[in-house]
């Protein structure tokens, strides 16, 4: 057993949404929970327990000076800051909701939701290319463009460049009616969601009016060389080589790039090879370029997301079986 004394405000921030907090501890680790004013009792369940309490009352004294800091976790942060404690019980919570905090407005600012996605912004900030690989719904995307958009706050760029290569993904573009901009927006939404979700609408507008932020198919990079900006290459699995190397050589002076990928949902034709694949396995080891790997723990999305990509790699990896 282990007694915590806390600040008021600790206490009612784990005991708050009917000690949603409490019982999600008490869940994930063999403990028991006891708040008695402004102490916390926390006990061993059965004799596995022992090293639990030491977890659960470091996780209760990270959040006391995270608290002392100014900084309040929310209901969201609160499940994820469990969940990284269960994973890794050496984790740090300052290192995840303060070192690696995305401010992208005064009023708007973005913390990671798993390792993997501190590890990924981590790597954005030391490396000038860095490749985001891993399945829908775990923040490649959302988080390159939080840097990106940070990045320009801090004028530490000029520019932000968000490219998507324009794939039939089992559709015909030729059918869908308008004119080539018409066509190509569809698969360009994703961006400006993820730009709108950080940016207030005006502001948003003005920089894609002025060119600050560009928006654009990735055919449209040809030939262009891009200093100072922030380039975000986004399903980069249905680059061809050719165009991976076009992209990647676009890189200028004091420019940070991201590419962000789902290697299992190529829509290329069967006699094209993914640049992302490819890229993967040749500039793999090269200094200043990064991969970091994204898996279904870190899907952020309706938990039956991360149910159904671990259903699909199961039966991937029963096919693959079966072809040995």
């Amino acid at each position: 057993m282990k007694t915590i004394n806390l600040d008021a405000r600790v206490v009612e921030t784990i005991a708050g949404n009917h000690e949603e907090t409490l019982r999600l501890l008490e869940d994930r680790f063999a403990v028991t929970i006891t708040a008695r004013g402004s102490d916390v009792l926390v006990s061993a369940r059965n004799e596995s327990g022992a090293g639990d309490v030491e977890v659960v009352a470091s996780f209760l004294e990270q959040l006391q000076g995270l608290q002392a800091e100014g900084v309040e976790l929310r209901r969201g942060d609160l499940r994820t800051a469990v969940e990284l404690l269960a994973r890794d019980s050496g984790a740090t919570l300052r290192d995840h909701f303060v070192t690696s905090r995305i401010q992208t407005s005064t009023k708007r600012a973005i913390v990671p939701k798993s390792e993997n996605q501190r590890i990924y912004i981590n790597e954005i900030q030391k490396n000038d290319l860095v490749f985001g690989i891993g399945p829908a719904g775990t923040g490649k995307t959302y988080l390159a463009v939080a840097n990106a958009v940070s990045m320009l706050n801090e004028r530490r760029v000029k520019r932000i460049i968000l490219a998507r290569p324009a794939v039939e993904a089992g559709e015909n573009l030729g059918f869908l009616p308008g004119d080539l901009t018409a066509k190509v927006d569809p698969y360009l939404r994703p961006l400006y969601d993820a730009l709108y979700d950080m940016l207030e609408p005006a502001r948003a507008e003005r920089f894609l009016e002025d060119g600050t932020i560009e928006v654009a198919p990735l055919a449209f990079m040809r030939g262009r060389t891009l200093d100072h900006s922030f380039m975000i290459l986004d399903e980069a699995q249905n680059t061809t080589s050719e165009q991976m190397k076009m992209f990647l050589t676009r890189i200028g002076v004091n420019t940070k790039a991201v590419v962000t990928g789902d290697v299992t949902q190529v829509d290329l034709p069967r006699n094209k090879i993914s640049g992302l694949i490819e890229a993967r396995e040749i500039v793999s080891g090269v200094p200043g370029i990064s991969f970091v790997e994204f898996d279904e723990i870190d899907v952020v999305r309706h938990p039956l997301v991360k149910r159904i990509i671990r259903a699909y790699q199961e039966r991937l990896d029963s096919d693959e079986q079966r072809d040995v």
